[in-house]
Order: structure tokens, then sequence, then C-alpha cells
């Protein structure tokens, strides 16, 4: 499997802990689209963000649009991402902003809700295109913002050797079989944990999450008004995730930069759960690629698990000078076979999924595994408040995997939090 880059892990990291601010004015929600933008070629200049490797190569990778449409001048901004999200915050609020530019998804509800983004316009895209997951990412209070760009999820890692030695020949499907399979890698497969979770602290709903999703729970009702996390579904999830820790299946505090990748190569931890970065992680460590393999998340009960699915979604600001050729160049990076070259020069996933067709997207079977989990792939709701409800979802989980609080209990303090802080919307 190609290694993918590394900037997806950074946009994951960027897009936790972080405060809303913005203009007063504006506001999400029950917006129409904009209209279709003009035919023709894009014209002027065009003043682009993107952060990561994306913020690196978009300037030279854009030069094949600027061919296309000769009047256009495509100006990129690299921006760290330690620093993007406080950046466009600033910008929205001084009415400052570029024309278009990447936003993490999990800042999609936060940045429409201030009145800074301007609604995708009509047809300029086809929905259906893109995996349902990160479609959803761009939607406020029913209205969408954007356009996904890149995506990425979380699958199972295992050791097939360990595996092997523990009696398994195949993923486990169900969630009895993942017991069962961390047990097995335990005494059989010679593990010291059979899964390594996150058991706690900035990010580990992202973890715990693609459980609760494959047990139905939700997070907040359909039209994202209230939160509506304390469910026997969520209960049920969080009892389970948390039985890992109990059990010493899964270690119960928060490993150390770079240790679990060691230890997956040492055979300390069997199995774990992670994004396609961990690929060129694991074997930087030295296990080779007959060593391990990735499997979708398993359901409840067989049907496929959910998992969550992040990225990075384009977006156009109601302040752009140049908004109708912004939205062309927004749809021309959504075209599958700019998607695919663009997979092709740094890594980033498609978020469309015709561009899994062909090539090393449609041969590779382990980015064949993260296509598949991309199709029942869940984003978190697209509303203002969801990184301050998300810390306090942190904050119980670990409470909850070191045995300090019950589950059931765990979940109705998450739902007390999450509706005292409201959805903004």
């Amino acid at each position: 499997m190609r290694r993918t880059t590394t900037s997806i892990a950074l946009l994951a990291a960027a897009s936790l802990a972080l405060t809303a601010c913005g203009r007063e004015e504006g506001g999400a929600g029950a917006e129409a689209q904009s209209e279709e933008i003009s035919g023709g070629e894009a014209t002027g200049t065009l003043e682009v963000w993107a952060m990561g490797t994306e913020g690196e190569v978009l300037q030279d990778f854009s030069a094949a649009f600027e061919e296309a449409n000769p009047d256009v001048t495509v100006k990129v901004t690299a921006v760290p991402w330690d620093s993007a999200h406080d950046k466009l915050a600033g910008a929205i609020a001084s009415g400052e902003t570029p024309d278009v530019s990447l936003v993490g998804t999990t800042w999609m509800g936060e940045f429409a809700e201030a009145g800074g983004l301007m609604p995708t316009p009509e047809g300029l895209v086809e929905e259906g295109d893109f995996f349902p997951g990160a479609w959803e990412s761009t939607e406020v209070g029913g209205t969408s913002y954007g356009v996904p760009w890149y995506v990425e999820t979380r699958v199972l890692y295992y050791r097939t050797d360990l595996a092997e030695k523990a009696g398994w020949d195949e993923a486990p499907q169900t969630w009895d079989e993942l017991k069962t399979f961390a047990q097995d890698m335990e005494s059989k497969g010679d593990a010291e944990y059979g899964l390594s979770l996150q058991p706690g602290q900035t990010g580990s709903w992202q973890t715990m999450m693609p459980f609760a999703w494959s047990n139905d729970a939700s997070l907040t009702n359909e039209d994202g008004t209230e939160y509506t996390i304390d469910s026997p579904e969520m209960a049920e999830a969080l009892e389970y995730y948390t039985s890992y820790f109990k059990e010493e299946l899964s270690p119960s505090r928060l490993l150390d930069p770079g240790e679990l990748e060691t230890g997956f190569a040492k055979g300390t931890y069997g199995s774990f759960v992670s994004g396609p970065w961990h690929t060129g992680l694991v074997e930087d460590q030295g296990v080779t690629p007959d060593q391990y393999a990735v499997a979708p998340m398993p359901g409840p009960d067989g049907a496929p698990g959910s998992s969550f699915v992040g990225g990075g979604d384009l977006v156009v600001f109601k302040d752009s000078d140049n908004a109708d050729s912004a939205w062309k160049y927004v749809q021309w990076l959504s075209e599958p076979e700019t998607q695919q070259a663009f997979y092709d020069e740094v890594g980033d996933l498609p978020a469309v999924q015709s561009a899994w067709e062909t090539g090393e997207l449609a041969e590779d079977e382990q980015l064949q595994v993260f296509g598949t989990q991309l199709e029942t792939a869940v984003s978190p709701p697209a509303v203002p408040t969801w990184e301050q409800v998300a810390a306090a979802i942190d904050t119980i989980t670990e409470q909850a995997s070191k045995g300090d609080l019950p589950a059931d209990e765990a979940v109705k303090q998450m739902q007390s939090e999450a509706s005292s802080i409201g959805t903004g919307l």
C-alpha cells in the first residue's frame, strides 16, 4: 500500500479542542444554496489558503487549472495547521478572507455559523458522487457550505503473523469476535495487549464513536438543534469500549508518541484502530507488509461497522472578490481525474467515490479496505459547538475507561454537558 501523507494526521490533531469565534452577523442553517456559477472560463486572481502538505504542493499543482483557464491566476498561501483555525477565524471576523480555503471538517459548523462561508452553488457538484459521511461534513442546518476535498477514516490494523499463531486466518466480523480476537492475541499470540484503544484525552472520541455509530447511536437529532447522546445505544457502546480496559485487553494509559508503532513492531500490541497514515509509520518501524493487514471495523452483529470520517473541505468565503471563479476552481479540484492526480501527488484519499475505480486506488488491497470503510463512515455533527462538546466527551470517556464512572452515568454526564453548551443552531 502507498504511504499516505502525514498531513491527514496533522489535520486530525489540529481540528481538536478549538473554540468558536467570528462575526456576529450571518449565521448558518436554512439558507438557500447559492445560484449556479456562470459558464465559461475562470478569470481574475484567486487567493487560496491551504494547510500542511496540501499547502506546499497546491501552487504547482494548480498550473493545470491555469492552463485550462488562461485568464486566471491562482495564488496559494501555505498556512501551518497549528495556526490555521485562528487565522481563518480572524479573517472571517475582519472580512479579509481569501477566496478559497481548505477547512478541517470539524470546523465547518463554527465558520458557517459565524457567517463567513458561502453556500455551495446549485448544480456545482453531485452530492451522490461523494462518500456520504464526507458530504455530511459540509452540511450545517440543512445547507451545504463547501465541497469535500480529501478524506480519511479509521480501520483495524492487526499483526497477521500473531493472529495466525492465535488461530485467526481472517479479521473479526462482530463485536463478540473482536473481543475473542483480542483475548486470543494475548493468550495464544503472545501479545501483551490484544487491542490498543485510546483511553481518553484529546481525540479519543474519534476512536470511541465508531462503536457508538455502529450501534445506531447518534450525537444530535436530525436537524442538529439538540444533542441526543443519552441513549441506550450510546451507553451500550461505551460499556463495550471500556470493557477492553477493564479486562486488560488494551492499555489503560495514553501511550507516548511513537510507542504504539514500536510496540506493534515488537508484538506488544496485537492490533489497534487508526487511519491511513499509520501504514507508513508501522513500516518505518520494520513491520513488513506480510506481517500486518487492515480490516473494516466490525459491527455489533456482523453488519459492516461504522467509523469516523475526517479530512478537509473546500470553501468559498462570502467576502470573496471573485466567487464565481473560486467555485470553478473548487469544481475542478473535485473532478475524479483531478482527485486521482492529487492522490498521486501527495497520497490524500479522494472524497469522490469514482476516483477509486482506476489506478492504484482500485488495485491496492489495503487502500480498498479504506474505500470500503468510507462507505459507512460517519462525520461528527457540523454544528458550531462540536469542538467544545467533543472535549467534554474525551474527558468523560477517560473517566469511564479508568473505571471511575459507569458507562450509563458517563453518557448522562456527556448529555448534561452537551445540553448546557447547546448546538449553536
